[in-house]
């Protein structure tokens, strides 16, 4: 499970340390007795749309999509369809639930705008292990970028963090 989803069921109150509920902040001994109440995941309210997919790759485990500029990837305010979510709820039957209601099968994303290949899990197993290569940086990704104009330098590299546009 991910940090954020741990976090989420310690402020839900599904996490206990010997019997009383667990704080963000508590340090793990030695001895101390941890249960976590896992909810199901919960059937997705998101409807499954017959969208075309650029599939690259597919497997048992996962499918590789080549995602275009302009497809959002999962449902949010102001796009409650459309997304690449949409068109996989209806190409693949059973994705990872592990994503969660609105993420299903999804381990990382693209902005909007943004064309590239897309990882998506399509087991639990590959969703767990998928995700633990990218906190672990294992998972290597590669960024091309198009720039309009004559750049002043010919040749360079961004070594800073990159944020969202206010």
């Amino acid at each position: 499970m991910s940090r954020s989803r741990i976090q989420k069921l310690i402020a839900e109150g599904a996490v206990l340390v010997d019997g009383g509920p667990a704080r963000r902040s508590h340090v793990v001994r030695a001895g101390e007795e941890i249960s976590v109440d896992v909810p199901e995941p919960r059937e997705t309210t998101v409807e499954a749309e017959d969208i075309p997919l650029s599939i690259l790759y597919e497997d048992e485990q996962l499918i590789a999509i080549d995602k275009p500029p302009g497809l959002v990837v999962h449902p949010a305010p102001g796009h409650a369809s459309g997304t690449l979510v949409n068109a996989l709820l209806h190409y693949v039957r059973d994705l990872s639930g592990i994503g969660g209601e609105l993420r299903p099968g999804i381990v990382h994303r693209l902005d909007r705008d943004t064309s590239g290949v897309l990882l998506v899990a399509k087991t639990d197993r590959a969703h767990q292990m998928l995700s633990r290569q990218m906190r672990r940086r294992t998972l290597r990704k590669e960024y091309l970028a198009l720039s309009a104009g004559i750049p002043r330098v010919r040749k360079g590299e961004v070594v800073f963090a990159i944020g969202r546009d206010p």
